[in-house]
């Protein structure tokens, strides 16, 4: 079951083409000539090598082992060795086998594109001297962190409301809610953003978003007396 000659790539379930499977071949040997870390890939299906691959590649410390196979309700999985975790740490892995691995990323992209993204985000990591969170932002997640920044201002301008009628803004109560607000816009909203990408069009849409959120609230026609002013209540 593994080949007879040094390869870097064992293609049981045949997920990558002849083109493809030497293409990266080639560049895994250029990686591991570069910067001294082990990458390799097995893909497997009703057949499998199980732990022969080890011995067979010789993987040590600084390996990493890409596994791809479609029985699981993930393609991927990893076997990393301990010197990439401060390079790469645990959560670094969770979140690159569920960007790629997942079974909406494969069946659009197909199982070869989920390898070959998995591989290159891994080298790009690698050349810039390690990663804590998985390069790029997907659209799905960019949404996700617009609502949440959008919720946030929402929260910000509701806690705003005047509750007197010489009152512009309330700063006290919007200081009682920020660790709320606080949270949605900067923890979840600008956070992922910032921390995966450097463009600065989602950046201007997640502030423009927050901004909106909080005019929004602040402009509903209803007047917010739950809790008098000082002024009002002396």
């Amino acid at each position: 079951m593994l080949p007879s000659t040094p390869t870097n790539i064992i293609d049981l379930a045949n997920s990558l083409t002849t083109i493809q499977e030497e293409q990266l071949d080639a560049e895994l040997n250029s990686f591991e000539g570069e910067t001294g870390w082990k990458l390799r890939v097995l893909t497997q299906f009703d057949r499998t090598p199980g732990r022969a691959v080890k011995d067979f590649w010789q993987l040590d410390d600084r390996s990493v082992l890409l596994v791809a196979d479609p029985r699981g309700g993930n393609l991927l999985n990893f076997s990393v060795g301990d010197d990439l975790y401060d390079l790469l740490p645990r959560t670094f892995w969770i979140e690159l086998q569920t960007r790629y691995g997942n079974q909406f990323f494969v069946r659009d992209e197909g199982s070869g594109q989920a390898i070959f993204q998995t591989v290159e985000t891994l080298e790009q990591c690698f050349y810039q001297g390690g990663c804590r969170v998985v390069p790029g932002l997907p659209h799905e997640q960019w949404l996700l962190t617009l609502i949440t920044s959008v919720v946030g201002g929402f929260v910000f301008g509701i806690a705003g409301k005047p509750r007197s009628p010489d009152e512009f803004f309330n700063w006290q109560w919007a200081l009682i809610f920020s660790p709320l607000w606080f949270i949605l816009f900067v923890a979840f909203g600008m956070g992922p953003v910032l921390s995966r990408t450097s463009d600065w069009l989602p950046i201007a849409r997640n502030l423009l978003g927050f901004a909106g959120g909080a005019v929004a609230a602040y402009l509903l026609p209803f007047q917010t007396r739950l809790i008098p002013s000082d002024k009002s209540s002396s």
